[in-house]
């Protein structure tokens, strides 16, 4: 497989170590100092971009011009930016995912199953952690799971709490960020009931995880038809969104 790396950071280049030990090429490395050369770069089987929120519109102007398939897990990306992801998926297969963790596909589907059954008699609260380097906050996975949780948009997202905040309502969903060390990732959400406490946990110990999941993930993307794509459709059936 050729693949096209877009940010060629610490997972770029654990990407481009994997991708060659596992016998696929690297048809080119881009990054913020040399964006220009996704002007004149031909297609590839794959862009994998795992850069900066500045880097879509050049990233989603190679797309188009190559009807290369694009899959992306640059986090910080806001509603504008998605929109461009989703109609980029007319001119290729297209997939964003702020996490390529098996276990983490796992986790918020299993959110998705069991949120609705308890949201009416217990208080949720998420807890993420990363290494102190993580510029963004709460994590991009903090967000997919939320969206796991609550599709419909019917909890209030409340981030911290300090001073005289009143009583927690009915209707709050705490979310926390931590920052410290070399922490790779650490997601927990709580389910607390009365007397009783629901918690599911995921550990990242290394990026290596994200890098297996991406790299599965694009040679999925490579065969699938033009669209935007959810990574729970394709890892567990269904079409384009």
């Amino acid at each position: 497989m050729d693949i096209l790396l877009i940010g060629h950071g610490r997972m770029g280049q654990l990407i481009e170590q994997t991708a060659l030990s596992a016998g696929d090429r690297i048809a080119g490395a881009v990054d913020i100092n040399n964006l220009c050369d996704l002007s004149t770069l031909p297609a590839a089987d794959v862009a994998m971009d795992f850069s900066s929120p500045a880097v879509l519109p050049a990233a989603a102007d190679y797309v188009r011009r190559t009807g290369t398939p694009y899959l992306s897990g640059t986090t910080g990306l806001a509603e504008a930016d998605q929109q461009i992801l989703t109609d980029l998926g007319q001119f290729a297969p297209v997939l964003y995912s702020a996490n390529y963790s098996v276990g983490i596909a796992v986790f918020a589907r299993v959110l998705r199953q069991i949120s609705d059954v308890l949201k009416p008699d217990f208080d949720i609260e998420m807890t993420e952690t990363h290494h102190n380097q993580k510029v963004d906050a709460p994590s991009g996975t903090a967000k997919l799971l939320l969206q796991a949780i609550d599709p419909a948009g019917e909890l209030t997202p409340v981030y911290g709490r300090e001073g005289l905040c009143g009583k927690r309502g009915e209707r709050e969903i705490g979310i926390h960020a931590l920052r410290g060390g070399t922490v790779a990732g650490e997601h927990t959400v709580s389910f607390f009931g009365v007397d009783e406490i629901l918690e599911i946990r995921h550990r990242a110990t290394s990026r290596q995880i994200f890098v297996n999941g991406a790299l599965h993930m694009a040679r999925k993307l490579s065969k699938m038809p033009k669209g935007r794509y959810d990574l729970q459709e394709l890892l567990f059936g269904g079409g384009a969104l």
